[in-house]
């Protein structure tokens, strides 16, 4: 009988998954994440339970628990991962959120709106006809066209993943 762990399926080179680890980290910080928070979020990007502990996370990527700690309690400020414990166990996970791409982009959604509504804000102070006026009118209209395309960016991705029975 196969067991999960030599299914043929989930056979990985390990020097491989980690390169593939520190590339995601270092594409993440270079487009401007902290780079162990970037590790970290890469690693649990590519565990299969999509979820590990501090030690666990600590001896994947060869730091310290500290460098861990302030990593992960970055992730749950900007809502990319939780901290959750087991009933009974001393250990937290950290894990990443279901549908995360999507509750990521919603989180991003709510601050264009707020940038948007600030905006007009600023139009009204400043008069539309006035060229600061209209440089800003200019960004309020752009996010306000961004917020109504990510909606229905959004709107189409739901119903691609009900399509695929997710």
């Amino acid at each position: 009988m196969t067991t999960p762990e030599s299914a043929p399926s989930t056979q990985r080179d390990k020097d491989a998954v980690r390169r593939y680890v520190e590339h995601l980290g270092l594409t993440l910080s270079q487009i401007g994440m902290q780079r162990m928070p970037a590790r970290v979020f890469a690693a649990l990007m590519t565990t299969d339970a999509g979820r590990l502990t501090s030690a666990e996370l600590a001896d994947q990527l060869s730091v310290s628990p500290a460098a861990i700690s302030g990593a992960v309690r970055y992730l749950e400020q900007i809502g990319l991962v939780a901290k959750e414990r087991e009933p009974g166990s001393r250990r937290d996970h950290y894990r990443l959120f279901d549908d995360l791409w999507y509750a990521t982009f919603m989180k991003r959604d709510r601050m264009i709106t707020m940038w948007r509504d600030a905006a007009d804000e600023g139009v009204s102070a400043l008069g539309e006809d006035t060229p600061a006026g209209e440089r800003v009118a200019e960004m309020r209209d752009f996010l306000s066209f961004m917020i109504k395309e990510l909606n229905d960016m959004y709107a189409k991705w739901h119903e691609m993943r009900a399509a695929k029975g997710k």
